[in-house]
């Protein structure tokens, strides 16, 4: 009788038949991303792929389309993807006044996830506290394709060490919203009213 072992995204074929070639590897990356940015438009996101050459100009364009010229980042975001064009709040304790006045924020994330079209946040690495991403009313996620699993089981094993660590961690399903009791959706209840999101690669 054959068995057959789950294995993460990424790693051997369950089949027994040894590594998954780089061409395996790229088709369900491939699928990984489309799929997670056809569920996040679904969401109500706005989504655009780039290349990563192609990535500074990209938030450069969205924020321009958005209007937003003081923008919220957090103090570890790579220059790279730094706006030459904006006024960057670097946060280390930027009060909440501040951070609800702000245009947007520019943040990266944890990961994502291509079965719902989710993003996740657990304050690491150029993604800053909580705050940042609750209190501006526009948020532009940056998502690199190796950063998207494909289900929510993978994405809870992947976020072990950040539960262990007790850090606060946030999914996202496209722009806040919440029903009143009349059942009229109101966004921008517990968090940004736009998200937009640029999935690298």
């Amino acid at each position: 009788m054959e068995t057959r072992t789950w294995i993460p995204a990424g790693g051997p074929v369950a089949d027994g038949r040894g590594p998954a070639s780089l061409a395996e590897r790229d088709e369900r990356d491939e699928h990984r991303a489309s799929r997670f940015a056809e569920r996040l438009a679904g969401c109500r996101a706005g989504v655009r792929r780039v290349s990563r050459e192609e990535l500074p100009a990209a938030v450069e364009d969205a924020l321009t389309v958005r209007g937003a010229h003081r923008v919220v980042v957090p103090a570890d975001l790579p220059v790279e993807w730094r706006p030459a064009g904006a006024e960057l709040l670097v946060d280390g304790e930027l009060r909440g006044d501040v951070l609800d006045a702000a245009d947007g924020v520019l943040t990266g994330c944890a990961l994502g996830i291509a079965e719902t079209g989710t993003i996740v946040l657990d304050g690491g690495a150029r993604q800053g506290r909580r705050a940042i991403s609750l209190l501006p009313d526009y948020h532009l996620c940056v998502v690199e394709a190796e950063q998207i699993v494909a289900t929510i089981s993978e994405a809870i094993v992947a976020l072990g060490d950040a539960a262990r660590e007790r850090r606060p961690i946030t999914f996202v399903s496209g722009p806040s919203a919440h029903p009143d009791l009349e059942l009229s959706v109101v966004e921008g209840v517990h968090g940004p009213r736009s998200l937009e999101v640029l999935v690298v690669g």
